[in-house]
């Protein structure tokens, strides 16, 4: 009797091994750093392969869909739905369940807005998430203000970073980033997913940043049909910014307030728009940064008398020969570009942190 329950064990784990064997995905499953707290799922593994589960007894289909794939996860006996995707890149993805046909956040998830809705992100874990982690350095501040904007008759709400010492060297003036975010996105994104405070809280804590404010606030972007891009009117949003938000801040908030002191850079969308304020403009900015979003050519800034740093930027995955190229174009004209590549990430948040990173230690030097 003994021998036979042995037997029967040892052919139970070599079918549960060669199972995991043919699925070839890797049991090294972990909760997800972006769980709501206490929650197990999703989960990630060292693959970059997410796994879902939900219960839904009377769901007839269950997916997960994520980087533009959906994958259909399979019911136990208890009504519990459970799927893997492929390998995702390593960053930041929003994602979501969709449960016979209704497409809902996995309550298991904290709620991001990105993909023009609040739903869920996952972080994918990489070998640099350092420069975002939350250490035990000194901590800016993050502010969310409410401006008024007399072109839109509304209170527009921005989000301002101040750093560490602001609060400590009354005396001191700050120069100011303004960052804008992608499509779809909005004010939050930059402080939420994009942990803009953190990794300049890690920088200025290592000394390799100048402390400065970053301001983040809606780009009037979302009411833009996809594929819509090229009927997008910038004048809206560059008179928020020029002529609104930017005499707020300078007003209420200790900066150096001059063209020298004033970055101005974005992500996608973001991007987009700062390319065009900063050539309609070019008496406001100093220093202008495109994450995966375009980049100038030296026709573009002849006339631009005081540009100190163009910062292009894009990951692998996208068009790095692009970024390269434009900017080895400026510097044969003369003027100061940088180009930075994200290894291993597409168009995607880690991509633009990791831009975020490398040019915040170039600015206002």
């Amino acid at each position: 009797m003994k021998r036979s329950l042995i037997s029967i064990l040892i052919i139970l784990v070599m079918s549960a091994s060669l199972s995991v064997a043919q699925s070839g995905i890797k049991e090294d499953f972990k909760p997800a750093s972006s769980n709501q707290p206490g929650k197990e799922y999703p989960m990630v593994n060292s693959e970059g392969r997410v796994r879902a589960q939900i219960s839904a007894s009377d769901a007839k289909y269950v997916q997960l869909d994520i980087g533009g794939v959906k994958y259909d996860l399979v019911k136990d006996e208890n009504g519990v739905w459970t799927g893997e995707s492929a390998p995702q890149d390593v960053g930041f993805h929003y994602y979501q369940l969709n449960i016979d046909g209704a497409s809902v956040p996995d309550p298991g998830s904290m709620v991001y807005f990105g993909a023009c809705r609040w739903g869920s992100g996952i972080e994918v874990p990489s070998d640099d998430q350092d420069i975002f982690a939350l250490k035990n350095v000194p901590h800016g501040h993050l502010h969310e203000i409410f401006f008024p904007s007399a072109s839109t008759n509304l209170s527009r709400r921005a989000f301002v970073y101040t750093p560490p010492c602001y609060t400590k060297e009354l005396s001191k003036r700050y120069p100011v980033l303004y960052l804008q975010h992608g499509y779809c996105e909005n004010e939050f994104s930059w402080p939420m997913q994009g942990y803009a405070n953190l990794i300049m809280d890690n920088l200025i804590a290592e000394g390799k940043a100048k402390p400065f404010i970053i301001v983040m606030t809606y780009g009037m972007t979302n009411d833009i049909p996809r594929g819509g891009l090229r009927n997008f009117d910038i004048k809206p949003f560059q008179t928020v910014l020029i002529d609104e938000l930017i005499p707020y801040i300078d007003t209420n908030f200790r900066t150096l307030p001059n063209q020298d002191n004033r970055a101005m850079a974005g992500l996608s969308m973001g991007a987009f728009e700062t390319r065009l304020v900063t050539l309609n403009r070019p008496d406001v900015f100093s220093y202008y940064g495109l994450f995966s979003g375009g980049v100038y050519n030296p026709d573009d800034l002849k006339d631009h008398k005081n540009l100190k740093l163009v910062f292009h930027s894009c990951g692998s995955k996208e068009r790095p020969d692009g970024v390269k190229n434009a900017a080895a174009e400026l510097q044969k004209a003369g003027i100061k570009a940088v180009s930075y590549i994200s290894e291993g990430t597409a168009h995607e948040f880690h991509t633009w942190r990791r831009s975020l990173y490398q040019m915040a230690k170039s600015l206002f030097k």
